[in-house]
């Protein structure tokens, strides 16, 4: 005689997603609540389903039931305590527990992908990336460049790359431009590809560096050290170099050893005691005279 048979079977996923959508911030059967943001907007949830989903909140949530609470004598249902978050944004990681899924717009989606790296949440990560991959625009790709430096994502940080190699006339004049860190400004730099002529780079980084000497109150020096020694100053042409001299008088934005180099390339008609990369004209620079006698292929 043949044993039971056993199957799982599924129904209809949208019918349950859309019934724990109706779950998402809705006050009924509640057991905890969270106080977001400036605004100190109240977001209902089911500690049930946010412990499960996350184990960062099952650390949050796991001592409210005991006597031994770890947040003092906060009662079953909170409030906790948010204020250095948007409500929409944590809004948007709720729904992706309780549905699998996340409504994103532009204004949202680095705050959300910072949630969800640090909320442990590796799939809602993965959604945030390939929504800001798609939705790239010129104002916004340094501030992902530097979110996905600082998160480790590599696939985001090659896409903002590419994306800044296109367009990078328009990227160094925006705001995000100049709130890059030295170290994600300088990985910019080393790119080959960059559609930009290499005097009007010099003069981007000069004004980033006088933006983040004011924010980090720091010398101008110092905060540029890093990105400054990817310019390529053998490029420029003798009388370019000549004003960038004049300018660089002000705020010694450049080592001098570096113009030295520069001016040295210039008599001797070849690179001289400057690393070959600096040397190579980049995508966007424009042709000048001297550049024959920099580059060893060209006869």
């Amino acid at each position: 005689m043949a044993g039971p048979c056993s199957a799982q079977l599924r129904g209809e996923a949208a019918a349950f997603t859309a019934a724990l959508r109706t779950l998402v911030n809705n006050p009924q059967f509640s057991d905890v609540t969270f106080v977001v943001g400036r605004e100190q907007q109240k977001v209902f949830a089911h500690r049930c389903v946010l412990a499960c989903r996350c184990q960062a909140f099952q650390g949050m949530l796991s001592g409210l039931a005991g006597s031994e609470d770890p947040l003092g004598s906060t009662p079953p249902q909170g409030p906790f305590i948010l204020g250095n978050v948007q409500p929409e944004v944590f809004l948007a990681v709720i729904e992706f527990l309780y549905t699998n899924s996340v409504t994103l717009n532009s204004h949202i989606a680095l705050e959300v992908l910072t949630s969800s790296v640090e909320y442990g949440l590796q799939d809602l990560c993965k959604l945030c990336v390939e929504f800001i991959k798609d939705t790239l625009s010129v104002e916004q790709v340094c501030e992902a460049l530097q979110a996905a430096v600082t998160y480790g994502q590599a696939d985001l940080q090659q896409h903002c790359l590419a994306f800044i190699e296109g367009c990078t006339a328009a990227v160094v004049q925006t705001q995000g431009f100049h709130e890059l860190s030295d170290v994600v400004l300088a990985q910019v730099l080393r790119s080959d590809r960059l559609a930009v002529d290499e005097l009007d780079l010099v003069q981007a980084v000069r004004e980033w560096a006088h933006v983040s000497s004011a924010v980090l109150e720091r010398p101008v020096p110092d905060v540029a050290a890093l990105p400054v020694q990817e310019l390529r100053l053998p490029l420029l042409a003798p009388n370019e170099l000549a004003t960038l001299e004049s300018h660089n008088q002000r705020d010694l934005l450049i080592p001098v050893e570096s113009i030295a180099a520069a001016w040295r390339s210039h008599a001797l008609r070849k690179a001289s005691g400057v690393p070959s990369r600096l040397c190579r004209p980049r995508r966007g620079t424009r042709p000048r005279d001297h550049h024959r006698h920099l580059d060893p292929h060209t006869k």
